[in-house]
């Protein structure tokens, strides 16, 4: 089964014509990287597979099931937790009020809590800080593991290593190796030889399209389908 179908989507911002016609498929456990340069329309794709900026034609389908046009509240229902750029979390909240505040309500908040720190060890003796005065690759640990905590089994994360320190870098990389084997991860980086690292296939995006697509572990930065698209 397909997690994510996107079919000849066409997306604006007011009247700029961002997606042009994407289509990509996304199989169920699989890990996918989204390249290209910088407003080419990778961020816009999944926003328009949440519905935060919804389609004016086309259809995604999550789980065989056509959510164009549903409230993003509904396609998250369906599973589909979201990583964005910004990270979006409560500063002045600790740790585990973060995750908390995650957790479904009909979840076992202990349990549940208890899966963060596991899949994150490095959270749990930070679990009393503030979220705001973590370091950047604690925070991205943080965001991703409130996605975690959720009813999710497909994972949209945008730009992780986005402003990091290669050291911290590295914790991030680790924190998404970490991500269970049958999640579905949809992962847009412009770190390149890190996006083919923890993916199993790639797409090339450029001016709202697909122009490239393959397997991860036979590409990198030399490899013309994906070289050609992100040089000025």
């Amino acid at each position: 089964m397909s997690a994510i179908e996107i079919d000849d989507v066409h997306t604006y911002y007011g009247q700029s014509h961002v997606l042009q016609g994407l289509s990509l498929t996304v199989e169920a456990g699989e890990n996918v990287a989204l390249l290209g340069r910088n407003g080419v329309g990778k961020t816009t794709t999944l926003r328009s597979v949440l519905q935060l900026t919804p389609p004016r034609e086309g259809t995604v389908r999550i789980h065989d099931e056509d959510v164009t046009g549903m409230a993003t509240h509904e396609v998250a229902q369906r599973g589909v937790g979201w990583v964005p750029e910004e990270r979006r979390m409560f500063s002045h909240l600790t740790v585990a009020e973060n995750v908390r505040a995650a957790i479904p309500p009909d979840a076992d908040p202990a349990e549940r809590m208890q899966l963060a720190f596991d899949r994150f060890p490095d959270l749990e003796g930070l679990r009393g800080q503030e979220a705001g005065s973590l370091s950047g690759g604690q925070q991205q640990m943080l965001a991703i593991a409130r996605a975690l905590v959720g009813d999710n089994d497909v994972l949209l994360v945008d730009e992780p290593s986005e402003g990091l320190a290669p050291l911290i870098v590295e914790e991030v990389v680790e924190a998404l190796e970490a991500l269970p084997d049958d999640m579905t991860l949809v992962l847009v980086e412009q770190n390149v030889p890190m996006a083919l690292e923890l993916t199993d296939r790639f797409y090339v995006i450029d001016h709202g399209e697909v122009v490239a697509e393959g397997d991860s572990a036979a590409a990198s930065l030399e490899d013309d389908r994906i070289r050609r698209y992100l040089t000025a």
